[in-house]
């Protein structure tokens, strides 16, 4: 049985490697993660949707796939490129090796690639579109269909990954002494955020990316939360048209990744493509208004332009590695964002306290409303 593998890049380079997931061929960006643990939340979170994930640590697999970790129901990059891939787990709570995983949900994946070198390649001359395949290693045609893939800029994946109508969420909930109603925009949500949220005791809602101010409003939420998501924010202009509107009615608002951008946007500002954005859980981050610093998990391709803001909107958290922006508030609104993923699915859980703060809004709106 043939095994083998390529990968084709843009730029013309092709390594040959071995199969490690499902036959075929695949496409996009390629993006280096630099997490030593948490592939599974990685394969399963919907931010990754059109990119071939390369990751940096040169074991993957090891403790296997376990029943309760997924991000979403399934899958959403288009690629997985690994040193190498463990086939036998030990971990008692593994279900299954991560290529069965692959293979069960269609994902092609390569191992034997030197992929700390691929990542110093992508560092250098950033994300690249490419290849990869199990049918042939035809360099002229894996180099000229890389070539001929979709640039991740102006296209709008929130659209492909959300969910297709409302739902609930009450996995992990906690009753509390307030009981709060939340709506989540879905652009790409990780199951970990809603956990957060129905640990809090919030009643959680999750509407498709495309609902509109006037069905959230109907929902009576006492906030909305903006989710993650995966692509280029600027595209999604029916959800920045909404995030305005709710704006406009003083709800509070809690923006992460994509939901932070689409806010910027919604606030006047403008958002950029990084050269290789931002993938890992060890991304060093700094509270400008407590002066600590946190350690995170992100996963984005695109970034908020600092100097475009408004005066009304003060930044609140900011990279150590690159001085982009980490988080925003706005000085008179009932609204705020970062960057990074406080849920923390995989990753430190230095950020959770951001949960705390969404609610402490949330309960001023309430109270108030009461009076």
């Amino acid at each position: 049985m043939n095994d083998k593998a390529w990968l084709a890049l843009e730029d013309g380079t092709v390594y040959t490697g071995r199969a490690c997931g499902a036959a075929g061929e695949t496409g996009g960006e390629f993006v280096f993660n630099t997490a030593m643990t948490g592939y599974q939340e990685i394969l399963t979170d919907a931010s990754y949707a059109g990119q071939c994930v390369v990751m940096t640590y040169p074991l993957i697999g090891n403790y296997g796939i376990t029943a309760g970790d997924n991000e979403s129901l399934r899958p959403r990059l288009s690629g997985f490129v690994v040193r190498e891939m463990c086939k036998t787990p030990s971990n008692y709570e593994s279900v299954q090796p991560v290529g069965d995983f692959l293979r069960k949900h269609g994902i092609v994946g390569i191992e034997e690639i030197d992929t700390r070198a691929l990542t110093l390649k992508l560092r250098d001359k950033g994300a690249l579109r490419g290849i990869i395949s199990t049918l042939d290693g035809d360099k002229k045609r894996l180099v000229a269909k890389a070539k001929a893939l979709p640039t991740m800029a102006g296209q709008n994946l929130a659209k492909a990954v959300t969910c297709e109508k409302p739902y609930s969420w009450d996995e992990g909930f906690k009753a509390a002494e307030k009981t709060l109603h939340v709506a989540v925009m879905d652009f790409g949500v990780k199951h970990g955020i809603l956990r957060c949220l129905a640990a809090m005791g919030c009643k959680v809602t999750v509407v498709p990316a495309g609902t509109t101010a006037e069905q959230i409003i109907k929902l009576k939420p006492d906030g909305v939360l903006l989710s993650n998501g995966p692509g280029d924010p600027e595209p999604v202009t029916d959800a920045i048209a909404t995030i305005k509107s709710l704006l406009a009615e003083r709800i509070p608002l809690f923006g992460i990744c994509l939901g932070h951008q689409l806010l910027g946007l919604a606030l006047g500002g403008k958002t950029y493509k990084l050269k290789f954005g931002h993938h890992g859980s060890n991304h060093p981050v700094k509270d400008l208004v407590t002066g600590k610093i946190e350690i995170t998990s992100q996963n984005h391709g695109f970034c908020v332009d600092l100097k475009s803001l408004p005066s009304s909107v003060k930044t609140t958290h900011v990279n150590l590695n690159d001085g982009t922006s980490e988080g925003m508030a706005h000085t008179e609104l009932p609204a705020f964002s970062v960057q990074y993923h406080p849920e923390a699915s995989a990753g430190p859980h230095d950020s959770r306290y951001l949960f705390e703060r969404f609610r402490n809004l949330m309960v001023a709106r309430q109270e108030a409303r009461s009076r």
